[in-house]
Formats: structure tokens, C-alpha cells, sequence
């Protein structure tokens, strides 16, 4: 029996504007793709989201790398929304008597991030690799926040819009579902008994 759904950040509950990026690039004469190319790359991104440097360190670490401080501001100052159509699920699931928790590949920040769109009143927790020292698809992620929750893997149904990020949790025994959107989700959850079909 399925008890908690844990669910991905960024691609999920909460997405970036595409645009934005391309129009910061434009404004400073970069390369399109040129930031998120190196912001992305390793070693550097594992030094982030495990939370060997902070967020700050890493947004200048960009700047030096583009050459251009002001591009590397405000590409981490990019403004985001939370999709209330999945914020809704996640109080229908809690409603229902369900556990819901997060597991981000983060920096030291997201509490400020999560904060600032009131995550927390909509689920029990959020689990950040900043924090826990280990990145999805890592087993070790997932078992910290089993032991966290107290829960065995075949009583948690995980969701990423990663579909290379489900492996730790499958190897947990987890259920999993590649997220494409609310609707399919929806579905996956009604499927495991979780939701009642609309």
C-alpha cells in the first residue's frame, strides 16, 4: 500500500521560464545555451547540489567562467512559478490521509525558494541534497529519506520529470512515474489505488 508520494522540485511542482534565459543571453552578447552549459556541468553542479560550495560560490563560479558577473546574477535571480494545478493534487492527497514530500537535487537555498511560494503548507517535508550530501539518482538519497519518513520502499510512489532519476528509487522498490504532466500523474496514482478515478 502506497502511504507517501514523493515528488520532484523543478520540472514538477515548479518551472523555470525558458525565455528568460535566452533573453538574458541575448542582452549580454552570449552564446544561447552558453550559461546553463557550464552551471550544469561537472564537476561543478555536483559541488552544489551536495552541498560542498553554496549557491553564492556557485553563481560566481559562472561569472568567471562567462566572464560576465551581471549575466550570472541574474540568470539565479530567473523568476519561477509553482503549477497550482499540482499544488491542488498535493492537497487532495493529504486530504485523503496520504504522506507528500519533495526530494530535490538543491542548493542551500531552497528553503528561501520554497518558502517564498509557501510549499511547505502543501506538503510534510522537503528532502534537499544540499543537505542530505547525496544527488538523485542515488540510492543513498532515496534511503535517506525512507529512514527519514519510516517507511519501506514499496509503500512510497516517487515522480520525477527525470526519467534517468527514477532508477534509485526503483532500486528501493519504489513505484515510479515519469512525470509529463498532472493528468498523467493523476492516473499513475489512481492506478496504485492512491486517488479515487475522476
Amino acid at each position: 500500500m502506497i502511504r507517501t508520494v514523493l515528488l520532484d522540485l523543478d520540472g514538477v511542482i515548479r518551472h523555470f521560464d525558458p525565455d528568460h534565459v535566452a533573453t538574458i543571453e541575448r542582452r549580454h552578447g552570449l552564446a544561447a545555451g552558453s550559461i546553463e552549459a557550464f552551471a550544469f556541468s561537472p564537476p561543478l553542479i555536483d559541488d552544489v547540489t551536495t552541498g560542498r560550495i553554496r549557491r553564492a560560490d556557485w553563481i560566481a563560479a559562472i561569472g568567471d567562467h562567462i566572464d560576465d558577473a551581471a549575466a550570472a546574477d541574474a540568470w539565479g535571480r530567473q523568476p519561477f512559478r509553482a503549477d497550482p494545478d499540482v499544488l491542488d493534487l498535493l492537497d487532495e492527497l493529504r486530504s485523503a490521509g496520504h504522506g507528500v514530500a519533495v526530494l530535490t537535487n538543491g542548493t542551500d537555498t531552497v528553503p528561501d525558494e520554497v518558502a517564498s511560494f509557501e510549499l511547505l503548507d502543501h506538503v510534510d517535508a522537503v528532502f534537499n541534497s544540499a543537505d542530505i550530501g547525496f544527488v538523485k539518482p542515488d540510492v543513498r538519497a532515496f534511503r535517506h529519506v525512507l529512514d527519514a519518513v519510516g517507511l519501506d520502499g514499496s509503500e512510497v510512489f516517487f515522480t520525477d520529470d527525470s526519467e534517468r532519476k527514477l532508477t534509485g528509487a526503483a532500486e528501493l522498490g519504489m513505484v515510479t512515474h515519469h512525470f509529463t504532466g498532472v493528468d498523467g500523474l493523476r492516473t499513475a496514482l489512481s492506478a496504485q489505488g492512491v486517488l479515487s478515478p475522476r
